[in-house]
């Protein structure tokens, strides 16, 4: 699969004039050569608005205006309200019911329509949202398997490489696999000789378990404090795009994670759990060379008392 071609990402690039963010690249402390990609300041706060955006705006207008739907736990759920309510169109989410309040809320703040179904992440969601595609006539906007989801995912990739052009290694987090896919076509269409190292949570290893078949693998056990990395599998459109361009898979711990939101927390920088991963990851000392190394720290929505008890 070839993917996004450049051309691709610059017009998903200036789709998001005025939705995104062009998010900083933030200097962390002592350490000129590592630059925190801050895309938790996003006005949804998570990166999910650049591929939602990119997806729904370039549905055919007739078709847009019927509304839309998708199945999520969150930041993808936001990202699908959000650029909904941009176009004035419904949106419909369908969430489990463990979904975190703070991200339930988001989306009815809004103007979403949140469905609760099953009380945990899984196939029951997706089923729903495809029950109501034939109720409703809507069209459903996959959270990553879905091209144009990719490519606007990796226009976080290609700012970061426009705006720091002597960066030499991109870390990211993977849960189905669209902003790392999103980023590895961006990185062979405009720098191939950056490296890519993806971070998963140790408690569901899914790209892992890919790499070692050859192909997506379900885990059908497993779980993390990154609820946004909970998916399964990843995808049968994103990983055919990341297999070639990953060059490492870290794995990160529960505990590592908390470190890492407590350490970014001490610098006034309140991230979520899926988040910080590519921060635990460079702390716990394994990703391999000194830089320059930029951490995409995908998102923010946390709640609250949630957030107060993981940072302590």
């Amino acid at each position: 699969m070839s993917g996004p071609h450049l051309s691709d990402f610059r017009d998903a690039q200036a789709g998001l004039v005025g939705v995104a963010e062009r998010t900083p690249l933030l200097t962390l402390p002592g350490r000129r050569s590592v630059r925190l990609k801050a895309e938790f300041l996003q006005p949804i706060g998570a990166f999910k608005i650049r591929g939602a955006w990119n997806a729904i705006h370039r549905l055919d207008p007739a078709i847009r205006a019927r509304g839309v739907v998708t199945s999520s736990s969150g930041n993808h759920g936001l990202g699908v309200a959000h650029a909904a309510q941009l176009l004035g169109i419904p949106a419909v989410i369908v969430m489990p019911e463990s979904a975190p309040a703070v991200k339930v809320a988001g989306v009815r703040a809004l103007g979403g329509e949140v469905v609760l179904v099953g009380r945990t992440r899984g196939p029951e969601q997706q089923t729903a949202a495809e029950a109501l595609v034939n109720a409703r006539g809507l069209t459903f906007i996959p959270p990553y398997d879905h091209l144009d989801v990719i490519t606007g995912q990796g226009t976080c990739a290609l700012e970061i490489l426009e705006d720091w052009p002597e960066v030499e290694t991109l870390v990211l987090p993977v849960g189905g696999g669209g902003l790392l896919a999103g980023s590895c076509a961006c990185v062979r269409a405009f720098r191939p000789n950056i490296r890519v190292i993806a971070v998963e949570p140790a408690g569901l290893p899914k790209l892992s378990a890919a790499r070692a078949a050859g192909h997506p693998v379900n885990l059908a056990d497993g779980t993390s404090l990154a609820d946004g990395l909970l998916t399964r599998s990843v995808g049968n459109l994103t990983w055919p795009l990341i297999a070639p361009t990953v060059h490492e898979v870290v794995a990160v711990t529960d505990d590592e994670i908390r470190q890492a939101m407590r350490w970014l927390a001490d610098l006034e920088l309140r991230v979520e759990p899926s988040g910080a991963v590519t921060t635990a990851a460079w702390l716990t000392g394994r990703i391999p060379g000194e830089g320059p190394l930029a951490l995409v720290a995908t998102g923010g929505n946390v709640d609250p008392a949630r957030y107060d008890e993981l940072v302590g």
